[in-house]
């Protein structure tokens, strides 16, 4: 905080986690931001770049396991010999496999200039932003890569914020009269982008001839999942403080917008929300995606839930999630199964945006610290918090922004990366898990990008409801998570079958794949099936 109430200051960023080395287990990257102030130039949002400047960090886990399975995560800071640069006033990462050499590529997002590292499989990163022209120059927050043509490779959607600069910056208040920051509404919103991988290495501006730029409300999280059930991903973006937008994929290298049809522009009252994060999943298990995002104090979080064709219905307080989330202002956010009962849970990162009173006549140097929340899945369409009995973590408060999640301790459990204003990176690891059933899936396309970035996967087990899932590394709020799928079992003594709709089109199944370990699956190894979903 540099005393001048930034916007950027408050916002605030993630990370992502990624297996950068191929080791198979998770690596971190870790977004910094750096003081605003003197001699800073007075149109630019790139900041001061010198060597005391912090930078993005990236953490090698150098994780063991005993032979008694006891397992030990450490981490090693490689960002030196890795050759990652990036000094910008960090906000987001996406992390993918861009050029399909297998061998997980990044994409950071800044307050200002945006940077590409392609990974050269020996370790080490290079700058390749010129040569891929994704070096967009405004606000990005949050991206999703996705094969959006699929054609095999993949693309790019970045979420652009607003039109704040140093030059423009506005003077606004606490309710108490003090000076405090601001909010989205005072400024423009800007364009999102959208750019299509050339498969050469580079990629082409198709935001314009895509239509996706021409509506635009300041987006903060981004989501690509298939909404609509037709085989082509579509994009889901959270504005903040503006109606959120639902570009469906016409199939014709096309966006139409049509949140406002679908009903996921606005919530039940017809009001836009202060959408920060965002996630899709299939929560209560009927085969298709269903939506969720964070929202500011007296706001409450919203649950979308889909009829299968891609329209929506706002069951946040059939869901119990409305009212407990009332007193927070949210930003990362995720559906997992914390504890592999094979119901999808929810967490819930928390900060505040504007200066809590209670805090600051108590002289709290950084008046904006909230705790974190997690809520179970009861299975019938309902949560029940659960934040008291998730371990001492949860009774911290601190600022919290970004989460990424994913099996860091390959303990057949979701871990969660989290990531705080001024304060603390912390992992959160999972000991709860490991006491039911699970099955983890690595899937690797050949027709379709290398990653299967938007294969929809369903694991049927005998006498239970089949459990359908999305390769995915996108969601939460500036932060990219692990593409491995862990699908928690519960009771479960067996999985009959694993059905994937690869983004080719191919769907194949396998059988006799047995529970309790990470399973490779290679497009074009299984049965082939006509039946698509």
């Amino acid at each position: 905080m540099s005393g001048k109430f930034y916007y950027c200051e408050m916002v605030g960023g993630g990370g992502a986690l990624l297996d950068y080395d191929n080791d198979g287990d998770l690596d971190l990257y870790v977004i910094q931001g750096h003081m605003l102030g003197e001699g800073q130039p007075s149109d630019d949002r790139r900041g001061p770049a010198g060597e005391s400047t912090p930078m993005d960090r990236l953490y090698r886990n150098d994780l063991t396991v005993q032979p008694d399975g006891t397992r030990r995560v450490r981490f090693t800071d490689v960002t030196a010999s890795s050759g990652i640069r990036a000094m910008g006033y960090g906000m987001g990462a996406a992390a993918a496999d861009f050029d399909n050499d297998g061998w997980t590529d990044l994409y950071v997002m800044n307050f200002g200039p945006n940077q590409m590292f392609r990974n050269r499989g020996d370790g080490t990163f290079e700058d390749v932003t010129a040569k891929t022209g994704t070096g967009d120059g405004r606000w990005g927050v949050s991206a999703a890569f996705l094969d959006y043509d699929r054609d095999g490779w993949l693309d790019l959607f970045l979420g652009n914020y607003v039109d704040f600069r140093f030059s423009n910056q506005k003077l606004c208040h606490a309710p108490s009269g003090a000076v405090d920051y601001c909010g989205p509404l005072g400024y423009e919103p800007v364009p999102n982008r959208l750019y299509r991988n050339r498969r050469d290495g580079s990629f082409e501006d198709v935001s314009a001839r895509s239509q996706i730029s021409r509506e635009y409300h300041g987006a903060l999280g981004v989501v690509a999942a298939d909404l609509n059930a037709d085989g082509w991903p579509d994009v889901y973006v959270a504005n903040d403080q503006r109606p959120n937008d639902l570009w469906i994929n016409q199939r014709d290298g096309t966006f139409m917008n049509e949140s406002l049809l679908a009903g996921a522009a606005f919530n039940r009252d017809g009001m836009a929300e202060s959408s920060m994060g965002v996630d899709a999943a299939d929560f209560d298990n009927d085969g298709d995606e269903d939506l969720f995002m964070t929202h500011l104090k007296s706001e409450k979080n919203t649950l979308y839930t889909n009829d299968g064709t891609g329209f929506f219905k706002d069951a946040s307080l059939e869901a119990n999630l409305a009212v407990s989330s009332l007193p927070f202002t949210a930003f990362g956010t995720r559906f997992f199964d914390y504890d592999n009962d094979g119901w999808l849970d929810l967490f819930v990162a928390n900060g505040e945006v504007r200066t809590i009173e209670a805090l600051a006549r108590r002289g709290d140097p950084y008046p904006l610290h909230q705790p974190n929340q997690l809520f179970r899945n009861l299975g019938d369409g309902r949560f029940q918090e659960v934040t008291r009995e998730a371990g001492p973590v949860f009774r911290l408060s601190e600022v919290s922004r970004g989460a990424a999640f994913g099996d860091v301790d390959n303990d057949g459990d979701t871990d969660v990366l989290l990531f705080n204003n001024n304060g603390r990176t912390r992992l959160l690891l999972n000991r709860v898990g490991t006491g039911s059933r699970w099955l983890g899936l690595s899937l690797v396309g050949r027709e379709s990008n290398r990653d299967a970035l938007g294969a929809w996967v369903g694991v049927f087990r005998k006498g239970k409801t089949a459990l359908w899932r999305r390769v995915r590394t996108d969601g939460s709020y500036a932060a990219s998570n692990d593409p491995r799928l862990l699908v928690g079992l519960g009771d479960s003594a067996d999985v009959v079958r694993v059905r994937a709709q690869w983004p080719s089109g191919l769907v194949e199944e396998w059988t006799g794949i047995e529970p309790g370990r990470y399973v490779t699956l290679s497009e074009g190894s299984g049965e082939k099936r006509n039946e698509p979903r």
